[in-house]
């Protein structure tokens, strides 16, 4: 546990790089993100519907497109991210967008530390558990935050996506459902443009779905629901097949690839 510092040290400077090219990529589409297009997934916008006037804490923010779109559809945001390049992208979108979003450059482990408001919502997508060595003190922060009988919204990658090792030309099952010890990973390129050059170092933990719910529950919010499904809005692993709805899918199917959990405050 000691170090942990040194891990999250580690992924901060690496989030930095990684913000100079996520903003230049495809994926991200600036361009279009900036004429008006919304950043955000059919599931967290069926989960979480009409938010106008709703105050929302978006965690692990990037650099802010998911927390612009909340704002954009009228809700009074704050966004919270570990890397500092990223805040300041936030920041200087938001005032170029003429948007009125607040942003914290902190852990989000710290985020009660840095953002003293209660919020309606407490939302979090996509990437976003397995930069965190045990979740229960996560799990508190989000009940800290919250108003009572404020909402909670999760839509993250499934655990068993993170059983994988994707390194190498075929996925190789090759870390623990749950496993306790850190997970080190060097490569070239990010998910975002797996073509750049720069070099990605990064430290993870693997979280089951109970350890997710239970430090939700342990922490007195109430779970609505947790849904699996196999369809994943983003094509970030090898080998999925797009469907219809535009996400993209595994071709045999025989896991899910994404969740989502909505709970409320009690």
């Amino acid at each position: 546990m000691n170090n942990n510092l040194e891990y999250f040290n580690a992924n901060k400077a690496t989030w930095n790089e990684k913000v100079k090219v996520h903003a230049k990529s495809d994926m991200y589409d600036m361009e279009a993100f900036k004429k008006g297009k919304s950043s955000l997934m059919a599931y967290e916008t069926n989960a979480l519907g009409d938010v106008k006037g709703k105050s929302l804490l978006h965690l692990q923010c990037h650099f802010g497109q998911d927390t612009l779109s909340w704002a954009r559809q009228g809700a009074k945001c704050v966004g919270v991210d570990l890397s500092d390049e990223g805040i300041k992208l936030a920041k200087s979108l938001n005032e170029e967008l003429h948007l009125d979003a607040e942003f914290v450059c902190c852990n989000v482990l710290d985020t009660s530390k840095y953002v003293k408001d209660t919020f309606d919502i407490v939302f979090t997508s996509y990437g976003v558990v397995g930069w965190l060595p045990n979740l229960k003190p996560w799990g508190r922060m989000i009940a800290e935050r919250l108003n009572t009988g404020g909402v909670f919204y999760i839509a993250e990658f499934h655990p068993i996506v993170w059983m994988f090792d994707y390194l190498n030309d075929k996925p190789i099952m090759r870390y623990g459902y749950m496993q306790d010890d850190v997970i080190y990973e060097e490569y070239e390129g990010t998910y975002a443009d797996t073509d750049s050059k720069m070099i990605t170092k990064e430290y993870g933990w693997n979280h089951g779905l109970s350890e997710v719910v239970n430090a939700l529950t342990e922490a007195g919010l109430k779970i609505e629901y947790l849904n699996e499904y196999h369809e994943a809005p983003y094509n970030v692993l090898p080998d999925l097949v797009k469907t219809k709805s535009g996400n993209y899918t595994t071709k045999d199917q025989l896991y899910p690839l994404i969740f989502e959990i909505k709970a409320t405050k009690l």
